[in-house]
């Protein structure tokens, strides 16, 4: 009799999730940096600069061309949270949302420190990557509920009235938990959400974005992983706002063409519940990857937020040889980002190989250790 259990793992399928999971997360990062260069400028400005169809490529940012924000940084440190937590589990402590946000304690240390300090023995190999090191305008909420060591929780949430995007556009790894229940990703995006963000727009927007992801991931198409979505959030106290946002953006999908004005509308001033709405509609209305996360930038809003959350879903949705290669070709931190994927993948899909409780490969305790 077979002791194992939840989804068996032929090579097929581990193919197909690790193109998704490279897909997500590579695809967030593109979005993030396509917006990042015209966050905040307003589309006639966009067009005055780059020409009447706006951003067509990627233009320089912070020194550079692919260059990410705060965002693509954060996402990172979640997956790497997501890793520890499983290999945590073999200690017996299982609490996701504590290694979560030793996740983000290091992300934060990355935000005052110079560099790595190799003395800090269980920071893992993330926390190590040089180029992570870069203030990339990351926004006071993030600062102030990361500054010190209490984790924010919904009972106890930090920033009470936080509503931005922040929390949406690190949440795409939850959304790649495929083993789990879609009600426990949507449980632990919320509840890492508010360790930052404790508006219950900001982490309702989060727990409805992991979902989505995570019907994506699943297989299944961009309408009827929104409508998961929205069955799950109906569930939680003060959903209206976000659950109608999800709503917005279905009914967008049928009033005519796309242009940047109705993304504008969507997005509107830029907190989560409008972020997530454009992002959704960016991608319900792609024709394909380049033309979805064009769409989402080309609006004179929220561009970074709008692109990466687009980006995440169009990758989760169609696996990582639907992004554009050049694009990818400049993106900064790629290399890091396909070892962080790929080390994701074979966690979830080979996790008893690695580590259990009788032992572990010393190679993999050395890149996520238990203790950190």
């Amino acid at each position: 009799m077979s002791t194992t259990s939840g989804a068996v793992w032929g090579r097929a399928e581990q193919q197909d999730f690790r193109s998704r999971v490279r897909g997500t997360l590579l695809g967030a990062a593109v979005g993030d940096a396509l917006g990042a260069p015209v966050e905040g400028h307003g589309i006639e400005e966009i067009r005055q600069v780059l020409g009447p169809e706006g951003v067509v490529d990627l233009v320089p940012a912070f020194g550079r061309r692919g260059a990410v924000t705060h965002h693509t940084q954060l996402t990172l440190f979640t997956v790497d949270g997501l890793v520890r937590a499983q290999v945590r589990r073999d200690t017996g402590a299982w609490h996701p949302p504590t290694d979560l946000h030793r996740a983000y304690l290091r992300w934060a240390a990355t935000q005052r420190d110079w560099g790595p300090d190799l003395r800090r023995k269980d920071d893992g190999w993330l926390a190590r990557e040089e180029w992570l090191y870069a203030r990339r305008e990351p926004t006071r909420p993030l600062l102030m509920g990361l500054g010190d060591e209490r984790m924010g929780t919904l009972d106890d949430p930090k920033n009470p009235a936080a509503d931005g995007p922040e929390p949406v556009a690190r949440s795409a790894p939850f959304g790649l938990l495929v083993g789990w229940e879609p009600q426990l990703v949507a449980q632990l995006a919320v509840e890492c959400a508010a360790q930052t963000h404790g508006h219950p727009t900001a982490y309702l927007a989060a727990g409805a974005y992991a979902v989505t992801v995570h019907a994506l991931a699943r297989g299944e198409e961009m309408d009827a992983a929104v409508q998961r979505a929205l069955v799950l959030l109906a569930a939680w106290p003060g959903h209206e706002p976000v659950s109608e946002a999800l709503q917005r953006a279905l009914g967008a999908v049928r009033q005519g063409l796309p242009e940047p004005a109705r993304v504008a509308e969507l997005a509107g001033e830029g907190r989560a519940p409008g972020v997530l709405s454009a992002a959704l509609y960016c991608a319900l209305v792609a024709e394909d990857v380049r033309h979805g996360l064009r769409l989402a930038v080309n609006q004179g809003g929220p561009a970074a937020p709008t692109a990466a959350l687009t980006g995440g879903l169009l990758g989760a949705l169609y696996g990582e040889t639907a992004l554009p290669p050049a694009w990818l070709a400049e993106l900064e931190g790629r290399p890091t980002i396909l070892e962080l994927a790929d080390d994701f993948a074979m966690e979830m899909t080979q996790g008893p190989a690695l580590h259990n409780p009788a032992g572990a490969s010393p190679g993999w305790l050395a890149r996520y250790p238990p203790g950190g």
